[in-house]
């Protein structure tokens, strides 16, 4: 059985109808109703008229099918505690450190992986200090690094764009004193290459153990390179690694925002003082369902490998260069300038990743569903 089969024809056209009669609008051919797929798992269909709905989303790396029907069933079950402070919560730190092997000291909790990027930066960075990493990655820790008035040292990729590991432990050592935590994106986004296993123990043995090393896994789920390795069994050994996760990607709930850091106990004490603790009810019970709903997980990863393979196929059959990706995205050499690109495709309703500095004739494409993705392949086509 299809787990992605959450609602019949019959059973979404009516919990559609029903919605849009509370909504004062009319279900008909404002509705793409007769050509949604019966594995869409939400009672609302897109809009032709609305501007957001009429995109083909293929610009954020985001899931494109959304929530799992568990997740649904768990986060809609939680709506009675919208109203109260001290709710239950379905003990999702537990079931987080359950699902690692670790106890709950060694779980954070924060809205999105994004806030705990923030929150590493607010414990460990200061005027004066450094957070090395390279470049093009996830830049948003070097902004905040700047917004604290400390310095990012970013070190550009090889010529294979895979990042310099032996680059980066010499410019560690070289500021040791002064560095605040090491940045670490692994796959890297927006290149979709992993750091491997190897790779990562080098770095760990070669540089000062008192150095925080900061790895954000969000895109660990997709990555099927058998020389990568996830981190944390250097958490597990008391080295000073903090993991960053994400419930965006996979599960689906980009929105919802929830994410969580992985550190020994006196990492997370240290980083506790400066998370909002804003995650929201919902997402929290939608997100213990998550981890226990390996049947869907698989599906999404299943289906997201597949799809890129064949848009990545069908890129290169036009002639254009593709990296190697282990994420649910891939990037394009675009040969003229990536922001051309992306005009052009906004022009045919398709959004495309932004530009990633230095690599400006590159552009990051993300994984959609299968009409996303035939639009995407249709406009490159008119537009190559």
């Amino acid at each position: 059985m299809d787990v992605r089969r959450s609602f019949s024809r019959r059973q979404f056209m009516g919990g559609a109808a029903t919605a849009l009669g509370y909504l004062g609008l009319k279900p008909g051919a404002e509705l793409l109703a007769a050509e949604i797929d019966e594995t869409v798992r939400f009672p609302f269909a897109r809009r032709l008229d609305d501007p957001y709905d009429s995109l083909a989303h293929l610009n954020s790396n985001e899931n494109p099918w959304g929530p799992s029907k568990n997740m649904l069933e768990a986060m809609n079950g939680a709506w009675k505690y919208a109203n109260r402070y001290g709710y239950p919560d379905g003990n999702i730190q537990s079931a987080i450190a359950e699902h690692h092997g670790v106890s709950r000291d060694h779980i954070l909790m924060g809205a999105g992986s994004g806030e705990l990027l923030k929150v590493v930066g607010l414990t460990f960075m200061s005027p004066g200090k450094k957070v090395i990493g390279v470049e093009p990655t996830y830049s948003t820790v070097y902004r905040h690094a700047t917004d604290l008035r400390a310095d990012a040292i970013t070190l550009p990729l090889m010529e294979d764009y895979r990042q310099n590991i032996p680059e980066m432990i010499r410019t560690i050592k070289i500021n040791h004193r002064n560095v605040g935590f090491v940045f670490l994106c692994n796959p890297n986004n927006p290149t979709g290459i992993t750091v491997t296993a190897a790779e990562v123990r080098q770095l760990l043995d070669n540089i000062p153990e008192d150095v925080p090393v900061l790895v954000d896994e969000a895109y660990h789920h997709f990555v099927q390179d058998p020389a990568y390795a996830e981190s944390l069994p250097y958490v597990l050994e008391g080295r000073n690694v903090i993991i960053t996760r994400t419930f965006s990607k996979i599960y689906g709930v980009a929105a919802m925002r929830l994410g969580y850091a992985i550190a020994k106990p006196e990492l997370i004490d240290r980083m506790r003082p400066y998370s909002t603790g804003s995650v929201n009810a919902l997402v929290k019970w939608g997100g213990v369902a998550a981890l226990k709903d390996k049947e869907s997980e698989k599906w999404v990863l299943d289906k997201t490998v597949e799809l890129r393979e064949k848009m990545i196929a069908g890129v290169k059959s036009m002639g254009f260069d593709v990296l190697p990706s282990n994420t649910n995205f891939f990037m394009m050499h675009s040969v003229r300038p990536s922001s051309e690109f992306r005009s052009a495709f906004r022009e045919r309703g398709v959004a495309v990743g932004r530009d990633f500095p230095p690599m400006l004739d590159w552009l990051r494409v993300s994984v959609g569903n299968e009409e996303e993705n035939e639009r995407f392949m249709q406009a490159l086509k008119e537009i190559a």
